[in-house]
């Protein structure tokens, strides 16, 4: 009976070695430090800071975030991030996915060159393309503008995302391609019908990959952005709190504030990417 029981996989499960346990709560430590360390220090002066690291306030200095928000003028940095960020993320997924669908349908030579040329993409260093890509937005007239950022943020994005969401649609069964031929419908309806339902982990992992990139992009958004409180980043924003005497737990506060929206984005969508990296990792 026993055995029957191990055959169906009913008997009792193998606990988890002491050995992996350490290292997964020693993992876990190394990657809370950090929060808690700069959590705490938004709290607190800059003498316990250096004396007293990872002690709790003596006094938490609350008005910390009060000063860096106005200080820094986050408000309208925090504006322009969620707006750069949601405008590139949807200008990124209307030209990888179908970029992604006509690859994956077509086995083809040109598909294949198409396919290596997005890989291509890895090979050139973001800051080689710096100079460039300043020359292009005073031609364009659009240097020192929000707009140009949402344009270039999805151009450099292409090439991870069409070849994530390629990988997905190509576990797309053919039988339900031909099943959607039959009925008569086209590229537009089995793409939205068929292969993106399908994909959605894929579209998912692009999304919040794609999110965190371009809520930490700093080079560009300084150089090409700017600096001007009206038209700048969270990322350039904060930097301006550094001078020849900066208060430690303001600017640890300002870095909080800047952390805080995407968290809470990462949070929301946390279900969504676990779903997406486990059906991944089943499809790969």
């Amino acid at each position: 009976m026993s055995s029957s029981r191990r055959r169906r996989g009913t008997g009792p499960r193998r606990q988890p070695s002491p050995v992996a346990s350490v290292f997964s709560w020693f993992y876990a430590i190394l990657l809370a430090a950090p929060i808690y360390y700069l959590l705490m220090s938004s709290l607190k002066t800059n003498i316990e800071i250096f004396i007293h690291p990872f002690s709790l306030p003596t006094k938490w200095l609350w008005e910390n975030f009060k000063l860096a928000w106005t200080t820094a003028k986050l408000g309208p940095a925090l504006l322009n991030s969620v707006l750069i960020c949601a405008v590139a993320i949807v200008v990124t997924l209307f030209l990888a996915v179908p970029a992604s669908y006509a690859i994956a349908r077509n086995d083809n030579r040109l598909s294949r060159a198409i396919s290596k040329a997005f890989a291509a993409g890895f090979l050139i260093p973001p800051f080689a393309a710096l100079i460039p890509t300043v020359l292009l937005a005073i031609q364009m007239n659009l240097f020192m503008t929000r707009e140009f950022q949402m344009l270039y943020l999805p151009a450099s994005a292409l090439p991870l995302s069409v070849l994530l969401l390629t990988q997905f649609m190509r576990t797309v069964p053919n039988e339900l391609v031909e099943s959607a031929a039959l009925d008569g419908a086209g590229h537009w309806h089995t793409l939205t019908q068929v292969f993106m339902p399908i994909a959605r982990p894929g579209i998912v992992s692009v999304t919040i990959l794609q999110l965190l990139t371009f809520w930490n992009e700093y080079l560009f958004s300084l150089t090409i952005t700017g600096t001007a409180p009206d038209v700048r980043t969270i990322q350039v924003a904060v930097p301006t709190l550094v001078n020849d005497s900066t208060i430690y737990g303001i600017l640890a506060a300002g870095t909080v504030l800047s952390l805080l929206p995407v968290y809470i984005a990462y949070s929301v969508m946390s279900k969504r990417m676990q779903e997406a990296l486990v059906a991944g990792a089943v499809k790969g």
